[in-house]
């Protein structure tokens, strides 16, 4: 601020320089007053009169030019005696500047440079830009861990009624149904109201009706108690000799009889007689009855060892090897082309299923089995499970509020992976809330040999690209 001041002093002393009197005038006498009623700028005429031209005389001042200066000539000021009142040692007085040397056409020495100044206030807020292009479509990120349970909302309106359902098949016929109880017998009925007072005829006399029809039979009685035994009749008269019968059937053969004791022999002995021819052979004797076990004989001597046997099948596996998991959905409506994440873990001992991921890794070869039972609401739901990116079973559930499982046996090599995936943004119906979940699970059923499974310091599981999973059909 004070070289501004400054700058201003040394403008006003240069312009003062400007007016000096006229040499040919008395050097003792005083100066005349200087005018301070400057002409008007170029174009403009002077305002004084032609014959009181302030250049005329002694005392005009060097200034202004005599040549070419007549009454009807518009004032020109020269700027080159600014220059000169700029250069000067003192500089002139303010009120003897002529106003065209404060104008922007005299140019003076650039001065040091300034401070710089206090910031101004902020400006006013710009107008709003053209919206920017979208940019592309980032990666996925994580599933974050699950969030505090929320407080339970408000209950909403009821919906409209969907569309009917598939007609259902029709089921099997069911069981015959046990025979019921027998009922209580019921109450006795109110006495019927009397009939009508009958008329005498006119005779008296009792006549027979005809005959009623026959009634139903009554039911059997009960068995009538023994009579009395009655004496006994008289001897009969002897009957006729009855003609003889047909001869009967022949006996069964009576049983063996037993052996009969030793005859006494008390003959002398004669003498032999000739041989006789052999007699007819006899036929088959029945076969004895088991004679009675016979003691115990003493223990033999020990025998040579044998030759070594064939080699046996191989064993079953030891129950050592295991691997199972089980997982739960905690976001409806998953991302398509990607494996969809079971990140509330329910059992996943040996860590061989990646949660956040979905995605299950085989530790040996062997026998496995999957199952996925899950919840459907609002849209429909195309799900399969996928093995080397290609789906083993596809669901399709097209009834917007119900259920779907599956069950699938599966022979895997080691690290071979297991997911489920949907189809595309439509068909991603799968559904999970406080009052219904949606589970992935898996288990080793056998292996195919003894060897040790693959333990906790595998290395993790690759992170997968989603164009890498893009869905195939069976």
């Amino acid at each position: 601020m004070l070289l501004r001041l400054l700058g201003l002093l040394v403008l006003s002393a240069l312009c003062s320089g400007m007016l000096i009197p006229n040499p040919t005038g008395d050097p003792d006498q005083d100066p005349p007053p200087i005018d301070t009623d400057w002409p008007a700028p170029r174009g403009i005429p002077p305002s004084w009169a032609p014959d009181a031209n302030m250049t005329e005389g002694p005392s005009k001042s060097r200034m202004f030019d005599d040549v070419g200066m007549g009454p009807d000539m518009p004032y020109i000021p020269d700027t080159s005696m600014c220059d000169m009142m700029m250069n000067q040692a003192v500089p002139p007085p303010m009120d003897q500047i002529p106003y065209f040397c404060l104008c922007t056409h005299c140019k003076g020495t650039v001065g040091p440079k300034g401070d710089p100044g206090d910031r101004g206030p902020p400006g006013a807020p710009g107008s709003p830009g053209r919206r920017g292009m979208t940019g592309f479509k980032g990666r996925p990120g994580f599933t974050g861990a699950q969030g505090i349970k929320g407080q339970k909302g408000d209950w909403g309106e009821k919906g409209q009624t969907g569309p009917a359902g598939f007609t259902g098949v029709k089921g099997s016929r069911g069981f015959k149904g046990q025979k019921g109880d027998a009922g209580m017998e019921g109450p006795q009925g109110e006495q019927g109201p009397p009939g009508e007072t009958g008329t005498c005829p006119a005779s008296c006399e009792t006549v027979q009706g005809p005959a009623g029809p026959q009634g139903v039979p009554g039911p059997a009685g009960g068995r009538g108690l023994p009579g009395v035994k009655g004496s006994q009749g008289l001897k009969g008269v002897k009957g006729d000799k009855g003609d003889i019968g047909t001869a009967g059937n022949p006996g069964m053969d009576g049983q063996k009889g037993d052996q009969g004791e030793q005859g006494v022999c008390e003959c002398t002995d004669g003498m032999n007689g000739t041989d006789g021819h052999p007699g007819e052979m006899g036929a088959k004797g029945d076969k004895g009855d088991p004679g009675a076990q016979g003691e115990q004989g003493p223990m033999g001597l020990q025998g040579d060892m044998g030759m070594m046997g064939h080699m046996g099948p191989p064993g079953p596996c030891t129950p050592t090897i295991q691997s199972a998991f089980c997982a739960s959905l905690n976001e409806s409506y998953p991302m398509h082309n990607y494996p969809v994440p079971f990140p509330n873990v329910i059992y996943n001992r040996q860590d061989h299923f990646n949660p956040n991921m979905g995605m299950y890794t085989a530790p040996v070869n062997g026998t496995y089995v999957f199952s996925f039972h899950l919840s459907v609401n609002t849209r429909t739901l195309k799900v399969g499970l996928f093995l080397k990116h290609y789906p083993m079973v596809i669901n399709t559930v097209t009834i917007r509020q119900t259920t779907t499982s599956q069950t699938v046996i599966l022979h895997l090599a080691a690290r071979d992976k297991v997911w489920l995936q949907v189809k595309d943004g439509t068909t991603n119906g799968m559904y999970t809330d406080t009052e219904s979940s949606s589970t992935f699970c898996g288990y080793l059923l056998y292996p195919d040999t003894c060897e040790w499974p693959l333990n906790r310091d595998w290395e993790p599981v690759p992170t997968e690209e989603p164009e890498e999973f893009e869905w195939h059909d069976l």
